[in-house]
């Protein structure tokens, strides 16, 4: 049946959809009275189904956006976590792959996820991977483009970040979590818990997460910002006395994490 044959809106405003969307993420509520079916019947059996549908479109939203959360809980425990979010978070945006932005700050709040307080962080990264694959393309920077600036210039030097570039944190060794549930094969058990960081970009086609080295985050990030080469490095120093910044540059090159380089008062920029 075409929806149009289902369910109608008596005429009366926007109060009506208002209403009728209101409802439909709440099975408590009651079926609105302006929803009727063919002929002015009571529509209550057909509004039930539709909202069931929504739950369960939502639930499988959030499925493909967290793939790996719902292979680490197992799919009754998420489908059952992700209800109560659809409940409590009703979708902003017509476009589904936006839905779940909330999810992680919810686990973390999730009174039977509490047993694996890293599962936040997984989330946020996995959201990060979708956030980073939609985002706008654009030229990065190479290391031709650096070799160009001269040597008592470099502290100065600043970055545009590249619109798929998100550095994350986590206490938690989230960025390993990750890696071993979003693949088919066996995961092993983690041994030790140490925090870590994670760079997602996406050079190509494809997204990439990056473990970061110590210091490597406060380097990005300072960048980032906005901050100077030079201030970038000691951010990274006073996290890591050991920090590698060739090799850092190296990698964040190779990850296209950043645009353009320039400096600042100054109109010259890299091609």
């Amino acid at each position: 049946m075409r929806s149009a044959e289902v369910l109608s809106i008596g005429r009366g405003g926007p109060s009506f959809a208002s209403t009728f969307s209101a409802s439909l993420l709440n099975p408590e509520q009651q079926t609105p009275v302006s929803v009727v079916g063919p002929r002015g019947k009571a529509a209550d059996k057909r509004y039930n189904v539709y909202r069931n549908n929504v739950t369960v479109s939502l639930i499988e939203a959030l499925a493909a956006t967290f793939p790996a959360i719902q292979r680490i809980t197992g799919p009754d425990f998420f489908r059952a976590m992700a209800r109560f979010h659809v409940r409590e978070t009703p979708p902003t945006s017509p476009l589904l792959f936006e839905y779940g932005r909330d999810f992680p700050a919810f686990i973390d709040t999730y009174e039977y996820a509490q047993s694996m307080p890293w599962l936040g962080d997984v989330a946020r990264l996995e959201r990060a991977w979708l956030d980073a694959y939609h985002a706008a393309d654009c030229a990065i920077i190479t290391a031709d483009d650096l070799s160009r600036v001269a040597p008592e210039e470099l502290p100065d030097l600043r970055f545009r970040v590249h619109p798929a570039t998100i550095i994350l944190s986590s206490k938690f060794p989230a960025v390993t979590i990750f890696a071993a549930n979003r693949s088919s094969e066996p995961v092993e058990r983690i041994e030790q818990v140490v925090p870590e960081d994670a760079l997602i970009t996406r050079p190509e086609l494809d997204v990439v997460v990056r473990l970061l080295p110590p210091g490597g985050a406060a380097f990005l990030v300072s960048l980032a910002d906005g901050d100077a080469l030079g201030a970038a490095v000691a951010a990274a120093l006073a996290v890591n006395p050991a920090f590698d910044l060739a090799g850092m540059v190296a990698e964040m090159i190779d990850a296209g994490a950043f645009t353009e380089i320039y400096m600042e008062n100054s109109n010259v920029e890299n091609a």
